[in-house]
């Protein structure tokens, strides 16, 4: 398992498009629809916390916004390329 950024496993990281994806670790409860749903994107950890993947760049928008939707906690957090919360609203 590869990590966009090593220093901060679960983010904030800004990917391609623009948006931030940040797992709030303190929340995650290792469900894992997010890994299921967009592979490229999340992993667990060795504690079963979700982590962002170098691989993020090649899942799109939707899939994201969807892994983000299915986490039972809302631990995963969106913002668009000026700042704004695309999730959760």
């Amino acid at each position: 398992m590869s990590l966009k950024d090593e220093t901060k496993p679960a983010g904030p990281i800004t990917i391609a498009n623009g948006w931030t994806v940040e797992v709030d670790q303190n929340i995650c409860i290792g469900a894992a629809p997010c890994t299921a749903i967009a592979p490229n994107t999340f992993g667990l950890d060795a504690n079963g916390k979700a982590v962002v993947l170098s691989t993020v760049d090649q899942d799109d928008n939707e899939t994201i916004l969807s892994a983000a939707r299915a986490c039972p906690v809302a631990a995963i957090i969106i913002k668009n390329e000026k700042g704004e919360k695309v999730f959760p609203e």
